[in-house]
C-alpha cells in the first residue's frame, strides 16, 4: 500500500501495522480510518501472514482518539453519513477479521483509539499508557462502538463508571479489569506481543478462522443457539487437513505441520 498513514511490515507470519501519523497523535479522521482498512484487506488476503499485530509508531499514542477539531465541524446528519458509518464499517471489519489479532498499546488509547483497542482479540499494554473514553467531557459520548462493546467486556457497572466519568486507566488497572491481557514495560511490549503472534501464527489458520467466528457469533446468540453452532462449526473443521494432521502428529508424536486447508 502506498499511504503512509498506515505502514506494514512482514516479520515472517505476521503482519505488522504501524500507525503513522506521530505529530497528530494517530488521531482518527476519514482518511486515517480508510487507510487503516486497506491495511488491513492487504493483510487478510496475503496466504503468508496468519496474524496481525497493530500499534504506534512511537511511544507517544496508540491512537490518541478522533480529531476533535474534524468532528466539530460537522452537523448531526453529516456526521452519521460522512465519519460514523466509515467507523463503524472499518472497527467491525477488524473485530470480524478471519485472522487472530493483537495490539501492542504503546501509548494513548483514548475514545476511538480505545473504541478499537476492543476490537482487537489480544492487548498487551505498555505499563506507561493511558487508556480511557473521555468523550462525556466534551458532552458527547462513546460512538464508534464503545458505548455497546465495552459492556459487552467488563461488568456493567465498571462500563458505566468509565463512561460516565471519563477517566483514565493505567496498565496495572485495564488488566485488572480485564480489558487488557498484560501490562509490559514499554522497552519489552513491541517484542513481547511479536513473539505471542507468532506462536498464534504456528497454529492452524483454518482452526483460528472458525474458531474466532464461533466465539464472535456466538456471544450475540443465546447459550443453546451459540451451542449448536459451535457444534456446526468443530464438526466442519473435520473436513480440513490441518485437524487431521494436528491429531496424527499428536499421535506420531511430532510437531504439526498446519498448511491452512
Amino acid at each position: 500500500m502506498d499511504d503512509a498513514r498506515v505502514l506494514i511490515q512482514k516479520r515472517g507470519p505476521v503482519g505488522l501495522m504501524l500507525f503513522n501519523q506521530p505529530d497528530q497523535l494517530n488521531t482518527l479522521d476519514v482518511p486515517m480510518l480508510l487507510a487503516m482498512e486497506q491495511a488491513l484487506t492487504e493483510l487478510e488476503r496475503d496466504p503468508e501472514v496468519r496474524a496481525i499485530v497493530v500499534t504506534g509508531v512511537d511511544e507517544r499514542a496508540f491512537i490518541a482518539g478522533g480529531n476533535i477539531n474534524d468532528l466539530n465541524q460537522r452537523g448531526g446528519l453529516q456526521h452519521y453519513t460522512e465519519f460514523s458509518e466509515v467507523v463503524h464499517r472499518v472497527f467491525r471489519r477488524f473485530e470480524a477479521c478471519a485472522k487472530p489479532t493483537l495490539a501492542a498499546v504503546n501509548g494513548w488509547a483514548l475514545g476511538g483509539g480505545m473504541e478499537f483497542m476492543l476490537t482487537i482479540d489480544i492487548r498487551l499494554m505498555a505499563m506507561e499508557a493511558k487508556i480511557g473514553l473521555p468523550e462525556i467531557k466534551l458532552g458527547i459520548f462513546p460512538g464508534g462502538g464503545g458505548s455497546q462493546r465495552l459492556m459487552r467486556q467488563i461488568p456493567l457497572c465498571q462500563a458505566k463508571l468509565l463512561m460516565f466519568t471519563g477517566d483514565f486507566l493505567s496498565a496495572s488497572e485495564a488488566v485488572a479489569l480485564g480489558l487488557v491481557n498484560r501490562a509490559v514495560p514499554r522497552s519489552q511490549l513491541l517484542d513481547e506481543t511479536m513473539q505471542l503472534a507468532q506462536r498464534i501464527a504456528e497454529k492452524s489458520p483454518i482452526a483460528l478462522k472458525l474458531l474466532k467466528s464461533s466465539m464472535l457469533h456466538g456471544t450475540e446468540m443465546p447459550l443453546e443457539s451459540a451451542l449448536a453452532h459451535e457444534c456446526a462449526t468443530i464438526s466442519l473443521l473435520f473436513d480440513s487437513q490441518d485437524a487431521h494432521e494436528g491429531c496424527s502428529a499428536f499421535v506420531e508424536k511430532r510437531p504439526p505441520v498446519f498448511q491452512g486447508r
